[in-house]
């Protein structure tokens, strides 16, 4: 298998995209709401994926965080509330806020294992700071490090005991870029030590999660070039030497605005840098097809790392009680 995830046009396979995922047998396939319709049909897409791959524990991935970015919703699927809800409840009562956010990450979890989705890019770790632009907002637990590490691990425990891998992101911290990412390139002048103690200190609480996220940031105060995804600086120093992360680590998608250069010198350069998988999410095949060329076959710590990684699933621990439900849409 290669080491990237792509994503898909529509809600089931054409006959192009068909051979292109038996040729290329990416790692994993991530979903949009643009693929999403009925369980039925998710899980059909799903199994269709894996029977390309040949299979049958292929990674299905989706981002479903609650609030503004909820790819399964209503009326089909519940309505969860954002992030910053529970860092709300946290101030008031910090043990029902933990045990409010990992239940629901539990029932969040349910609802993506039914449809044969097995890994969930949740919980946001990202520390969002004054000034800075709102694409992280109210996607964050609090503006308090120690707050967003405890409520993001109830998250990423919940997801696990529903069956579903959780990915933390976006390391080593998005929360001061300036501009969105999916259209320009932040640039991060914060000092070393400013964000080894705020934005940095989040994720290495966290640092024994199996999956992670990068992001498209320049941090001046290592690499004034390269964003994150892009710095052999950034992934050494910081990533796994600082932070301590020794997961799978997941570029985010390379079709991003921040990111120039063709498809195929971004993904070689996700690579160089020390990224595990590579992940491109628009679904356009041209693009797919060029991000497959420059991928690598998944060997190495890399495909140790994945090994690991999915070696961290469980079966569901699946239940439900009416009033979780019901405050969880109260909090929406």
């Amino acid at each position: 298998m290669r080491a990237f995830v792509s994503g898909c046009a529509g809600t089931a396979f054409g006959g192009e995209e068909v051979a292109f995922f038996r040729e290329a047998e990416p790692w994993g396939l991530i979903l949009f709401a643009r693929n999403c319709e009925t369980p039925g049909q998710i899980a059909a897409l799903a199994q269709q994926f894996r029977d390309c791959v040949g299979r049958e524990n292929a990674p299905v991935l989706i981002d479903q965080e609650g609030g503004r970015v909820q790819r399964l919703g209503p009326p089909t699927w519940r309505k969860y509330p954002a992030a910053r809800a529970f860092g709300d409840i946290y101030r008031r009562d910090p043990a029902h806020a933990l045990k409010l956010v990992g239940e629901g990450a539990r029932l969040m979890a349910g609802d993506l294992h039914d449809v044969g989705i097995t890994i969930n890019c949740l919980p946001v770790a990202d520390v969002p700071q004054p000034g800075a632009h709102d694409i992280i907002g109210d996607r964050a637990y609090s503006a308090d490090v120690q707050e967003i590490a405890e409520l993001a691990r109830a998250a990423a425990e919940g997801s696990i005991a529903g069956g579903v891998l959780p990915v933390v992101k976006h390391i080593p911290g998005h929360g001061r870029a300036s501009v969105d990412s999916h259209i320009g390139l932040p640039v991060v002048t914060t000092d070393a030590e400013t964000l080894s103690e705020v934005d940095f200190a989040a994720f290495a609480a966290l640092k024994d999660l199996p999956i992670a996220m990068t992001a498209h940031v320049i941090y001046t105060a290592f690499d004034e070039d390269r964003p994150a995804t892009l710095s052999p600086i950034v992934i050494k120093d910081v990533i796994r030497e600082e932070i301590g992360f020794s997961g799978l680590l997941l570029t985010d998608d390379l079709s991003m605005g921040a990111l120039s250069g063709s498809l195929s010198e971004r993904t070689e350069a996700a690579f160089d840098a020390g990224c595990d998988i590579a992940l491109h999410c628009n679904g356009q095949l041209a693009e797919m097809e060029a991000v497959a060329a420059a991928t690598p076959l998944l060997d190495g710590e890399a495909l140790v790392r994945s090994e690991s990684a999915l070696g961290r699933y469980v079966p569901p621990d699946t239940w439900e009680t009416a009033e979780l439900v019901e405050e969880l849409a109260i909090l929406c």
